[in-house]
């Protein structure tokens, strides 16, 4: 297992995996609520056999080449994490998603640990575009978008629905060229 520092102030990035299912059922339960406003980890891991089947899910993916999970741990605590919700290398394509608990944000830990996978995506594995999904009304990670230089593509008008409500989809993308200018 590999630990990248996220910087001075005690953040790393680890992959991960399956046999942290009760870590990460604890992070979601101290998030729930607040992570749950815009995606749906919170109502997935709704217990420890739930996480444990989320990060299985990731596990196969990471198996397939087909996406991968990673924890955000500030101070040897998991607060948060990224993703690769999908990556499809025929195409050069992937997405990147995030989550954090409230006591993490406002750090910058989310564009630190999207950088990093970003930047490996294009220089390792030959992405040729990565994408953000957001909610419209996800402000904070419009925000890491922006921060990470990407450029808003469009909206698809009430295209998600989340906790019964419609919801509109920004999306947003950096290219390779883009990103390694």
């Amino acid at each position: 297992m590999f630990v990248k520092s996220l910087g001075t102030d005690g953040a790393e990035l680890r992959p991960l995996e399956p046999w942290q299912a009760e870590e990460f059922f604890a992070h979601m339960e101290r998030g729930r609520e607040f992570i749950g406003q815009h995606i749906g980890f919170a109502d997935a891991a709704k217990d420890l056999e739930s996480a444990r089947t989320l990060l299985q899910g990731y596990a196969d993916k990471a198996a397939t080449d087909t996406g991968r999970i990673y924890g955000i741990w500030l101070d040897d605590k998991l607060v948060g994490g990224v993703l690769f919700r999908v990556m499809d290398v025929p195409q050069g394509r992937a997405e990147v998603g995030c989550w954090l608990e409230p006591s993490a944000t406002g750090r910058g830990l989310v564009t630190r640990a999207a950088k990093v996978l970003i930047g490996w995506a294009i220089r390792e594995r030959g992405m040729h575009r990565v994408e953000w999904l957001v909610s419209s009304r996800n402000a904070p990670s419009i925000a890491v978008a922006r921060r990470l230089g990407m450029t808003r593509d469009g909206v698809l008008r009430s295209y998600h629905l989340h906790r019964g409500v419609r919801q509109d989809l920004e999306v947003w993308s950096v290219l390779a060229p883009e990103w390694e200018s």
